[in-house]
């Protein structure tokens, strides 16, 4: 009980820092994020507005100043578009704007060393763990589609890379591959399977850094990680109204985010599902993605971005599952985790959602040549 107290006041004093009533009337956690810590403050007697306190964790992002510099950059040319693309007018869109200490900064370093910053809350929203139907779907390609056209005339000199490495698939491998010779000699039957299945696919992991070194893709300001729970939707009519968690923006390749969107979309089952022999790519979920998205981003794509979207979005699924394998291998420093196991469960969902988008890939060729 005494750690609890002690817990809730040391919230309260942060949250304070960032304009917050001397009392809060309530902090509590708040969604799904597998890197940062995040809480809802809802300040006390209606003295202020709700808002976001978040504790960025320093092990992912050790360079946390570079990554509030990459938000603010991508806040003032936000604020120079203030109109959103021809597609979206008439509906809403939203920026979680950094709210500032009381000395004018964009974070708080406490004494302990925690590193923390607060976002305004963006009221009558909600997130989703998992694509319903369709026309949700399509409402997550409008998202990212709109974020990608908003930033498209962003030059990538004004932004820093906070996480290098970061989708680079074949620093992951060669780290997965470091990591598994001095794996457990006895491994169980889910750790065979994924290292097996890591073995035989090898081949899938250069094809986006290949292009891109052959000078057929180009970089971008992207998103980073526009999984399908990082996009906001309106509580009342089901749109999408932004899209959150900007830690990870940085100079890239779109077809990364894309990658990214419709292998989180197009699970049914989520990323959390125990049933990892059942998951399957929904064909139909990814054709409603890539519409929402190329309605609106279709104007600064060339041949070879549709030539390379297929590939990716098998490419992001295998990678995000070679990553949870190896943070379950190195006992789990890197995701969130609330039991020993859970990373290796993500693994085999990704790796099992990798398996099902290959069995699909030439059905997703001729979607793409199709839509471009």
């Amino acid at each position: 009980m005494t750690v609890q107290v002690q817990q809730t006041d040391y919230l309260q004093d942060v949250a304070a820092r960032f304009g917050a009533a001397s009392r809060p009337a309530d902090i509590q956690e708040y969604g799904s994020g597998n890197i940062n810590k995040t809480f809802l403050v809802t300040p006390a007697d209606g003295q202020g507005e709700p808002f976001l306190l978040q504790r960025l964790n320093t092990r992912v992002f050790q360079q946390p100043d570079r990554v509030m510099r990459n938000i603010r950059s991508v806040m003032r040319h936000l604020e120079k578009r203030s109109v959103p693309p021809a597609p979206a007018a008439g509906r809403r869109w939203e920026v979680p704007h950094v709210l500032l200490t009381g000395e004018g900064l964009d974070h708080w370093l406490a004494s302990d060393g925690s590193y923390w910053r607060a976002l305004r809350f963006i009221g009558q929203s909600q997130t989703i763990d998992a694509v319903r139907d369709p026309d949700q779907a399509r409402e997550v390609g409008f998202a990212l589609g709109t974020f990608h056209s908003l930033l498209s005339d962003l030059p990538i000199s004004e932004l820093t890379d906070t996480l290098p490495g970061f989708h680079i698939a074949p620093e992951y491998l060669a780290r997965y591959d470091a990591v598994a010779r001095s794996a457990s000699a006895r491994p169980s039957a889910e750790e065979t399977w994924c290292s097996q299945f890591i073995a035989q696919h090898r081949d899938w992991v250069p094809v986006l850094e290949d292009a891109r070194e052959r000078g057929l893709l180009r970089l971008r300001p992207i998103h980073g990680d526009p999984k399908v729970n990082n996009i906001l939707f309106d509580a009342t009519t089901g749109q999408a109204i932004g899209m959150i968690d900007l830690d990870t923006i940085k100079p890239g390749l779109a077809q990364y985010d894309i990658g990214d969107c419709l292998r989180s979309s197009c699970n049914p089952d989520g990323e959390e599902t125990e049933r990892w022999q059942n998951v399957r790519f929904d064909p139909v979920l990814g054709r409603a993605v890539l519409e929402g998205y190329l309605a609106v981003a279709r104007g600064f794509f060339d041949a070879a971005d549709f030539d390379f979207l297929p590939a990716s979005v098998r490419l992001i699924a295998f990678e995000l599952g070679l990553r949870f394998f190896t943070d379950h291998l190195e006992g789990d420093v890197y995701f969130k985790v609330t039991r020993r196991g859970q990373n290796l469960a993500r693994a085999l969902v990704q790796l099992s959602l990798a398996r099902s988008i290959d069995d699909r890939l030439e059905d997703l060729r001729a979607l793409v040549r199709e839509l471009r």
